[in-house]
């Protein structure tokens, strides 16, 4: 059956030559030349043996049987067109788009994306950061996630999705050397800081009724990552929120020295798209047997 198919190419130019009644206006639309439609049709016509046009001084007419294979090729092609466009379509819907903030993109969800990815080669997680709060209308997700209610558009129903608590954490070589077994040790240590979690050491102090010294030395950057970072190579102690502490702490190379000091910090929500899809659900399952699992794991490492 393929081997009688007929050259697809000249089909096409065939097509759009008969829709126009013209050569120069197909040979427009496909963006090739005139003298490339022309032969197209007439090696058509000669693989068919049978004359399509009757070729005039300004018009190209075609023939009667020009006009029953237009007839049948047409619609043959837009089977195929429409046929593309729902394979298209259909593979497109196999993604799942979720929208966090860049931080918690990049040291909670990313690194576990893989196991998802293993357990569902059919899903493509697409994941888009922004720091605005949640509006479908305006991002277009599937799933998002944010700490806290504050904000959220009123058509987005947020659920909770797991606890969060602020932990000291330190390089196991800064601990060994600058010993933090109280409050009062803290002291003699550099405290690290992030801008955009600015509020965290002065409402963490206030919480375990810790007053900070005029003289405290500290070092400000811009986020967390660098904070962490700093803390690893331990160039001070950090407080950072459990859920971005990443594999830090499973790898030793940070420690929570004083793992009784756990600030409860609020929630992390999510939300999903009104026209919610089956892999956003299955995206969801997976998301929370992540926090289960975290949960855990967490506290044995912070208590150990």
């Amino acid at each position: 059956m393929i081997n009688q198919l007929p050259p697809l190419n000249a089909v096409r130019a065939f097509v759009a030559a008969a829709r126009h009644q013209s050569f120069s206006l197909a040979a427009e639309e496909l963006h090739v030349s005139h003298s490339a439609v022309s032969r197209h049709i007439k090696r058509l016509e000669e693989h068919l043996a049978v004359q399509l046009f009757e070729r005039r001084i300004r018009q190209s007419v075609l023939t009667p049987a020009g006009q029953r294979f237009y007839e049948q090729v047409s619609a043959g092609l837009s089977q195929i067109a429409n046929a593309a466009a729902a394979l298209k379509q259909q593979a497109s819907l196999r993604t799942v788009k979720i929208n966090v903030r860049p931080t918690f993109a990049l040291r909670w969800l990313t690194p576990r994306l893989a196991d998802f990815m293993a357990l569902h080669p059919d899903i493509k997680p697409v994941v888009v950061t922004s720091t605005l709060a949640p509006d479908h209308a305006r991002d277009g997700f599937d799933i998002v996630i944010r700490r806290g209610r504050d904000g959220w558009a009123s058509d987005i129903h947020a659920q909770v999705l797991f606890e969060d608590d602020l932990l000291l954490v330190a390089a196991p070589s800064l601990i060994q050397r600058l010993p933090l077994d109280d409050l009062n040790a803290l002291s003699r240590h550099t405290l690290l800081t992030a801008k955009t979690r600015r509020e965290d050491w002065h409402n963490w102090a206030l919480q375990f009724g810790e007053t900070q010294s005029a003289t405290q030395t500290t070092l400000q950057f811009d986020h967390m990552q660098p904070v962490l970072q700093a803390a690893v190579e331990g160039e001070g102690i950090a407080l950072c929120p459990a859920s971005l502490l990443g594999d830090d702490l499973s790898s030793g190379r940070l420690i929570c020295p004083l793992p009784e000091l756990r600030m409860p910090l609020p929630r992390y929500y999510y939300g999903v798209a009104p026209d919610v899809t089956a892999q956003t659900q299955v995206f969801l399952e997976w998301l929370f047997a992540q926090v289960e699992v975290d949960a855990g794991q967490v506290g044995r490492l912070i208590a150990g």
